[in-house]
């Protein structure tokens, strides 16, 4: 044992030098990037930063292990080039806090954010560089606050985060002697089919976030939250039920959004979403659909929502693998330009 302590005593002090010289390479490479005017965080990097070394790893580390220790060097090279400020759905310990670490590791900064548009009015207005947000679940779908602010707002997607959710019952009193349960509108829906099941005559109230929700329960015995573990431990109170989602699977998206969109770089899969309005006629979404399907473009995703201009007019909300810059979706682009009322590009990020 004493031999290999030693010999892992020696690894640690090399991984210690190179660490120290990977942050100074990024130091230098932050004001490269400030004197040129370009942006800290560079998601197609980072993708192809992960998927180079999953290539050289070929197994050896488990590729969970080796994208959570490589997620935090990168967070510590960012912090290095610049202190970057992160804007997510508040309280702290919401899915939507999880996914921002996640995404950006734990050196930049944390800013909790009350509401949906509230995130996004922080960023434009720059008291964060960038905002995290819920955009679709796979069982309730699409986060209507989200959409609508996309297609109001000039900032861009810059990143997409995929989180599984397992939502808890959380409580300081019993089972029985729960009154009201309270979460975030989504977690409510998830859990729609275990809550009739099991709490069918008790008060669903929605609430700006599920940590909101935890907060509440925390002050009420008879208040119980649909939230995670995490915001258990963090806001001290005890879970009841665990998994009380109704898909095992359940997973969120979550969407990064910043001032700047994403620059094309090679050897990257990128996903590209834009909102359109149409005509109103006969046909009018299959001339839109149409020109994907002859160029080749596959869609992924189609939302509509009231676009809140006149009633009875929908936006449509599209999404498409493809980098905005790339000539076949150009050549979509303008057709779509030439044929549709509005078309608004909305931000191209890696897969």
């Amino acid at each position: 044992m004493d031999k290999y302590r030693k010999e892992i005593d020696a690894i640690d002090s090399q991984i210690l030098d190179l660490l120290a010289r990977r942050i100074c390479c990024a130091k230098e490479i932050g004001k490269v990037k400030a004197g040129n005017g370009e942006d800290i965080y560079v998601p197609s990097r980072e993708k192809l930063i992960f998927e180079k070394l999953e290539k050289k790893n070929a197994g050896k580390i488990p590729e969970h292990s080796l994208k959570a220790i490589y997620r935090e060097i990168i967070s510590a090279s960012i912090s290095a080039e610049k202190k970057l400020m992160v804007a997510y759905l508040g309280p702290k310990a919401t899915f939507t806090n999880q996914a921002a670490v996640k995404n950006f590791g734990s050196s930049v900064e944390y800013v909790p954010i009350p509401s949906i548009p509230d995130v996004f009015l922080a960023v434009k207005a720059g008291d964060a560089d960038y905002g995290v947000i819920p955009i679709e679940n796979s069982t309730e779908g699409a986060v209507l606050h989200s959409m609508d602010m996309l297609a109001e707002t000039s900032l861009t997607i810059v990143g997409q985060v995929y989180q599984p959710i397992e939502h808890c019952l959380l409580s300081r009193g019993t089972l029985e002697s729960i009154r009201k349960v309270c979460s975030k509108d989504q977690a409510i829906g998830q859990c729609r089919g275990w809550l009739h099941r099991n709490l069918s005559n008790v008060v669903l109230e929605s609430v700006d976030s599920t940590a909101k929700a935890v907060e509440m329960a925390a002050e009420n015995p008879e208040i119980a939250a649909i939230a995670s573990e995490v915001a258990s431990t963090c806001y001290g109170v005890p879970i009841l039920e665990r998994s009380i989602q109704d898909q095992k699977d359940n997973q969120t998206r979550f969407l990064v959004i910043g001032t700047k969109p994403n620059k094309f770089a090679a050897g990257v899969r990128y996903r590209t979403s834009i909102v359109v309005s149409i005509n109103d006629r006969p046909g009018a979404l299959s001339e839109v659909i149409t020109p994907f399907e002859k160029a080749g473009i596959n869609l992924l995703r189609i939302e509509s929502r009231p676009s809140h201009k006149k009633a009875w007019d929908y936006y449509f909300f599209i999404d498409f693998e493809g980098h905005w810059e790339s000539d076949a979706v150009r050549d979509v682009a303008s057709y779509l330009k030439y044929s549709l009322p509005m078309i608004k590009w909305l931000g191209s990020y890696p897969m």
